[in-house]
């Protein structure tokens, strides 16, 4: 495996960490730890907002493929923290 390799792998890997996480945080999927369903919409937001940045300060150097995998990771977490706000009490 060359170092580019490589290097995409570790982005991959790091979205993917922070897209299992957001999920967590959002209720969407189990805490491993807690093996429960727990929500923390202002964790998410701050994974999110995480998300957000990584793709600002990357831009120019991703392949299509990861500008489309981080696209795709972002708009997901952002449509389902939406869904999860929307349950709040007003």
């Amino acid at each position: 495996m060359n170092n580019n390799e490589k290097q995409q792998m570790l982005f991959v890997q790091l979205i993917s960490s922070l897209h299992g996480a957001a999920l967590m945080q959002l209720g969407k999927m189990k805490n491993p730890a807690t093996d429960k369903l727990e929500r923390n919409l202002e964790q998410a937001e701050l994974t999110i907002e995480m998300l957000d940045m990584l793709k600002e300060k990357s831009k120019g150097n991703l392949t299509n493929d990861e500008e489309k995998f981080i696209s795709t990771v972002i708009s997901e977490v952002k449509l389902n923290y939406v869904d999860e706000k929307a349950k709040e009490p007003k």
